[in-house]
């Protein structure tokens, strides 16, 4: 029998702050609560399966008969972004954070970036990606000078707009950076953000391409990709993992794509993982502030839960989780640093199992290996006996 698994990332949707969250300054921050509050949030299908039956959850009503099993996740890793976040939900716990620059970087590191590239920098703070655009666009453009930023997370971003520096020079760029920040410089991500428009009305592309760190230790990809099974990547995994141990890779450009991709795939045989993430929560509304477009876009979500759904053989297993957390509602822009939650489901999966508090997102590599016939080669324990019908 060839079992197939879906994990669904939903970037950023966090369910309330972890103990240590005052230790990263994110006290009290809680991205469910914030969206689930908003007049535009409608997400029926997500009660259903028993999101607001989760154990913390004060928002939304609880399910009186849910359909899936569900937890809520602790971050075992030290940190708070995506890439982190990914690879213990893929079974590696970091114990140390990945390195960030509040100050900018360092002239060593901006120097040999000059010398490297043969471009110029400008900019080099943390920063917002649109108010960097609008404060540094007009410079970029006269100067020709590449905009190099980061912020709260572990990441060095580089900007340049397509008619002064072609798309294929960032990317040359972004892959020296690359090679430059290794070691104790090894950021998670390298990030090329090419832009477009005519000052002050720049727009970002959809040609982003992040340049991942690969993971320190083997993952449930690398894993399953052993074993013979298909590991296929929707949305920006193939990023997040370098491209390591997937079999398969399915680019997308909105939340939208990512649920089509993910429907299509549950209409084709296969035998292993199909790991999904869903980038807009995050990039396009928790970064931003923008709580009526979270809640908007969960709600899209929802509604696309049901074809999806409707898809799923009968030997399937369908998780739904998060990173890290995104709350819109705070006065930051940056990642927040919370529970994340797991709704597990299927024709062969209990519904109504409150798995509690899990103490590892890498809980949910786990279960995969073991669903899937295969020791368990990663960090986490397994709940798969707790939840198969």
């Amino acid at each position: 029998m060839k079992k197939r698994v879906f994990v669904i990332v939903l970037d950023s949707f966090g369910v309330g702050a972890l103990p240590d969250a005052e230790q990263y300054g994110d006290e009290g921050s809680d991205t469910l609560a914030a969206v689930a509050g908003h007049a535009a949030f409608c997400a029926p299908n997500l009660q259903k399966l028993g999101l607001f039956n989760i154990e913390g959850v004060t928002a939304g009503q609880a399910a009186v008969e849910p359909q899936a099993s569900f937890a809520r996740m602790a971050e075992a890793s030290k940190g708070k972004d995506t890439t982190i976040g990914h690879w213990e939900i893929a079974g590696v716990v970091s114990p140390k954070p990945l390195p960030t620059y509040p100050g900018g970087f360092p002239p060593k590191i901006l120097n040999l970036l000059r010398e490297k590239t043969g471009h110029e920098y400008i900019c080099n703070r943390p920063y917002s990606g649109t108010q960097l655009l609008a404060e540094y666009g007009k410079e970029h453009m006269e100067t020709g000078a590449l905009l190099l930023y980061t912020s709260a997370d572990s990441v060095l971003q580089i900007a340049a707009h397509t008619d002064v520096v072609p798309l294929e020079e960032l990317y040359r760029c972004c892959g020296i950076a690359r090679e430059i920040m290794t070691g104790e410089h090894g950021v998670g991500r390298i990030i090329a953000r090419p832009f477009r428009g005519e000052y002050p009305n720049f727009l970002r592309t959809a040609d982003r391409h992040d340049y991942s760190l690969e993971p320190p230790a083997f993952t449930l990809l690398d894993h399953l990709n052993q074993a013979g099974l298909d590991t296929v990547a929707v949305g920006k995994i193939f990023d997040i993992f370098a491209g390591r141990g997937i079999s398969r890779a399915l680019r997308t450009r909105n939340n939208t794509e990512g649920m089509r991709q993910a429907t299509a795939m549950a209409q084709q045989e296969f035998h292993g993982l199909c790991f999904v993430n869903l980038v807009d929560f995050d990039m396009q509304y928790g970064h931003r502030n923008d709580t009526e477009g979270y809640a908007r876009a969960i709600s899209q979500f929802d509604s696309q839960l049901v074809p999806f759904m409707k898809e799923l053989y009968r030997d399937d297993l369908a998780i739904i989780t998060a990173d890290h957390g995104c709350d819109p509602s705070t006065p930051s822009t940056d990642h927040s640093r919370e529970y994340v939650p797991m709704l597990a489901f299927g024709d062969t999966i209990r519904g109504g199992v409150n798995l509690g508090t899990r103490q590892s997102f890498a809980d949910i590599a786990a279960t995969v290996q073991e669903y899937l016939d295969l020791p368990v080669r990663t960090a986490g324990k397994s709940f798969l006996a707790e939840i198969l019908k």
